[in-house]
């Protein structure tokens, strides 16, 4: 007889003969309420066997204390992925559309020891040579030209007109990356995030663009992060320098824009904001805090390999096998007292221990002022339908919405060609002009709910960085 299986992404009951079974972190039931699945698989304890993708299967770790421990234990746990026993032995196939997010990358992600200080001493060192008040101008600047495009028409849909272009061009800023290179790299990273079929050739686009962009800054390097990473003491090679740059865009493009989003959904739907936004006041710092901890935007990730059979917290794991941290339900944990997380930042939203994010600062710096200038532009704006409403994208690490559709008062707004304050004193490329996506029409505006309606969107992204 065959045991009935609950759907994907939904938590059978107590009781139920799939109880012993592995609940998944896929479909849409997960991504509508994962709070639910985090609910049923503390009924295991502070670790759980999980299912990210069919056939992959993993443990979960939902409690605060045990996810330090593994954070904080490399004697105990590594992150290197070559240590994955079933993607080693064939049992997952290397098509498998999570592989391209767990897969082995000569990064300062998926490495440890000296090996891992050395790449992310290139990391840190470079990204200290950002002036931070430049950055907040450029970001500034960034903002007003997203605004100025929408802004007139009194709707939009603020992920796709905002929150994950404006991370684009800061990257695009930064890194000292030319349109032409830039589409690719757009088009690959959404791809690999989303862990569906495409995946796989998602990763093939993302590697054409960042090869592209090494050999540009080889023969013709620039007062930006991708320049410095090269001139590093570290010496990075071609191939050392390609997956530093993946890993540097995964966590400021993806990660970044749910940040974002998820800090203006708070933002315009939780009363205990609205009431301070109405008097005139902008809670930005608490509400990053609150989604930091409620809603991180890197749900389920830092991603360890036992490095022999061991018990957590009781939980027997056998070497080699996949154990992800849930920083969503570690920071929800039931175990952690008070209810006020604004001004409270031991959340594990950046991870902890080695592997700290970072760029933790430059990431909040930014969200911080995209939300601020988005709510001072326009602060009557309004969710176009209920919070309740809005859907999320599928997925087993992040926690992102498919669209944020909003109304306000169209706004007219002055034609500026104006770069970014203090933009030159850290990146010899111009400030994007003036000119921004085209306008949309009402049925463009349509919420992304589909891959397919992703994909086009994506794909108008990446015209209009072409014409940049």
């Amino acid at each position: 007889m065959t045991t009935p299986q609950p759907e994907p992404g939904t938590a059978p009951p107590p009781g139920c003969p799939a109880h012993a079974g592995r609940t998944s972190l896929y479909g849409p039931g997960f991504a509508a309420d994962p709070a639910a699945t985090y609910a049923h698989l503390r009924t295991y304890g502070s670790v759980a066997p999980v299912e990210i993708a069919p056939g992959v299967h993993a443990s979960l770790v939902t409690g605060y204390e045990t996810a330090l421990e593994v954070l904080r234990s490399p004697e105990r746990f590594s992150k290197d992925p070559r240590r994955w026993r079933a993607l080693a032995d064939g049992t997952v196939p290397a098509d498998s559309p999570v592989v391209p997010m767990m897969m082995y990358r000569p990064n300062a992600l998926w490495t440890d020891g000296d090996e891992h200080a050395r790449l992310r001493g290139a990391i840190t060192d470079s990204l200290s040579r950002v002036d931070p008040n430049a950055l907040r101008g450029y970001v500034e600047h960034s903002a007003d030209t997203l605004i100025d495009r929408f802004g007139p028409e009194g709707r939009a849909d603020l992920l796709a007109e905002y929150g994950a272009i404006l991370p684009l061009l800061v990257f695009k800023q930064l890194f000292g990356c030319p349109p032409d290179i830039g589409d690719k790299l757009v088009e690959g990273m959404s791809g690999i995030f989303d862990a569906n079929a495409d995946s796989e050739k998602a990763n093939a686009v993302l590697t054409e663009g960042v090869a592209e962009l090494v050999a540009l800054k080889r023969s013709r390097p620039g007062a930006d992060v991708t320049s410095w990473l090269m001139a590093h003491p570290a010496q990075l090679t071609d191939e050392e320098m390609m997956h530093q740059l993946v890993l540097l865009m995964g966590a400021g493009t993806e990660p970044q824009q749910n940040l974002i989003c998820n800090g203006l959904r708070l933002l315009l739907s939780d009363d205990r904001f609205g009431g301070d936004l109405a008097g005139g006041s902008m809670p930005v710092e608490d509400a990053l805090d609150e989604v930091l901890w409620a809603d991180p935007p890197m749900a389920n990730y830092a991603i360890h390999y036992p490095l022999h059979d061991l018990e957590l917290d009781g939980t027997p794991l056998r070497e080699g096998e996949p154990i992800l941290v849930s920083l969503a339900a570690a920071n929800t944990d039931p175990a952690l007292s008070g209810d006020r997380r604004g001004g409270n930042r031991a959340h594990l939203a950046w991870s902890a221990g080695a592997h700290t994010c970072p760029a933790k600062s430059p990431a909040r710096l930014i969200a911080a002022v995209a939300v601020e200038k988005l709510l001072d532009r326009l602060p009557d704006t309004e969710l176009a339908l209920g919070a309740g409403r809005l859907e999320w994208r599928q997925g087993p690490f992040h926690r992102a919405l498919a669209a944020l559709p909003v109304r306000f008062p169209p706004i007219t707004v002055p034609v500026t060609t104006d770069e970014p304050s203090g933009a030159s004193r850290w990146n010899t490329n111009p400030a994007p002009s003036s000119s921004t996506p085209p306008v949309q029409t009402s049925t463009e505006r349509e919420p992304v709910s589909g891959n397919g309606d992703r994909q086009r969107w994506w794909s108008s992204l990446a015209r209009w960085w072409r014409g940049q």
